[in-house]
């Protein structure tokens, strides 16, 4: 397996201030527009391959995520889009974050799908609780349904959540 080797974010913000670097952010779009590195360039994961991504050896490349495990278990991907140097910065936008370096943030970008996901799932799951105890125990029937949908999305990588919660009227403006 490939492995990139890691810089530590107060390197990479140097190296970034110098012109070394290309950063390559893979996390989702909604990700990136809520909150991401000035001058990261967006390029999800999801969207790798048909990107048409190549990168020269003119400058390494410093790939990220949210907390760099969906780049460790990406790097033969990442690494073969890249001619020269391929790096990951070490504990991802969280690391950078802690150590004290600035972010863009865009509080008015929804949140990233996969919290939206997690918010409507627990708040269903919570509701289908508290039903089935205070009112009917048919109402434990809605967190089964959620569970179930919850593992089918989790097997199949669809998400018919997901999907429904896209095209809500917060969302649309992100998906242009």
């Amino acid at each position: 397996m490939t492995t990139l080797t890691k810089i530590d974010p107060k390197t990479l913000a140097e190296g970034l201030k110098a012109g070394r670097f290309h950063l390559i952010d893979i996390r989702e779009a909604d990700e990136h527009a809520r909150e991401h590195i000035a001058g990261a360039a967006s390029l999800p994961l999801s969207k790798l391959e048909e990107s048409g991504l190549r990168l020269g050896a003119d400058k390494s490349a410093v790939f990220h995520c949210k907390s760099g495990m969906r780049t460790e278990a990406n790097c033969a991907r990442l690494a073969d889009k890249v001619d020269g140097e391929a790096l990951l910065l070490a504990g991802g936008l969280d690391a950078w974050k802690q150590a004290g370096l600035p972010v863009v943030t865009d509080t008015k970008a929804p949140l990233p799908m996969n919290r939206q996901v997690q918010i409507t799932a627990g708040l269903l799951v919570l509701t289908g609780v508290l039903v089935g105890t205070f009112v009917h125990p048919a109402g434990y029937a809605l967190s089964g349904f959620i569970g179930a949908g919850l593992t089918f999305a989790g097997i199949s990588g669809w998400c018919g959540m997901a999907n429904v919660l896209a095209v809500m009227p917060w969302n649309r403006t992100a998906a242009a």
